[in-house]
């Protein structure tokens, strides 16, 4: 049968190369392929089902943590960090989890006194010191005096940064080096205040340094 002229694309071979839509999906199937790569060559063979590597497993810890005078006893993730420990394992939900990149200070707990962002440490590294979360501040029903300064002064809005805020205060206080406003203002930069009380908290940490 003679070829016919009108249909060529029922005669002619492939041509060299690729369509852009066979140029995207291979790009696709190499992208999956450097994906799984890691996961595939982690694996071994256990019986006739692949497992991953042990490396791939979390490692499991035992830690003595002293929280707010209590000690505990804990089996976890050697990746947790204190932030979640003490909301998920502790039942303290007074921290809170803001960014959780330690850039809004909403997380700031003392640790031997020192304010730090406990979404930053690992759990395992406060083994033997002692951690005072915003819990742990008031002697039964009297309030820390920071604590009571804030009531006073009005040093928070919608009271989600507050418990960082406060204990963030307590640090600068014991700290010893803010003397002025300005440098208040400064040493607490890392506590951000989203409904803007800054200047409450300016003064109710003065009321304090200053008793």
């Amino acid at each position: 049968m003679a070829d016919n002229p009108n249909h060529p694309e029922e005669n002619d071979e492939p041509k060299a190369g690729t369509t852009r839509r066979g140029f995207l999906s291979q790009l696709t199937f190499a992208g999956a392929g450097l994906t799984l790569a890691p996961l595939l060559g982690a694996a071994s063979t256990k019986g006739s089902e692949p497992v991953l590597a042990a490396a791939a497993a979390a490692e499991i810890t035992t830690v003595s943590l002293t929280i707010n005078g209590k000690k505990h006893l804990l089996s976890l993730d050697s990746r947790m960090t204190l932030l979640d420990v003490l909301r998920e394992k502790l039942s303290l939900p007074g921290t809170k989890k803001g960014c959780d990149h330690g850039q809004c200070g909403a997380c700031t707990v003392l640790v031997d006194g020192r304010r730090i962002n406990s979404c930053l440490m690992l759990a395992g590294m406060c083994a033997g010191l002692e951690v005072t979360s915003i819990e742990g501040l008031a002697n039964r029903d009297q309030l820390h005096p920071m604590q009571h300064a804030f009531l006073k002064h009005d040093g928070f809005q919608c009271g989600y940064c507050t418990p960082g805020q406060i204990c963030s205060a307590i640090g600068l206080v014991k700290e010893g080096h803010a003397h002025t406003d300005a440098e208040i203002k400064e040493l607490m930069s890392g506590n951000i205040c989203r409904c803007g009380a800054y200047q409450n908290i300016v003064a109710a940490i003065k009321e304090v340094q200053n008793a």
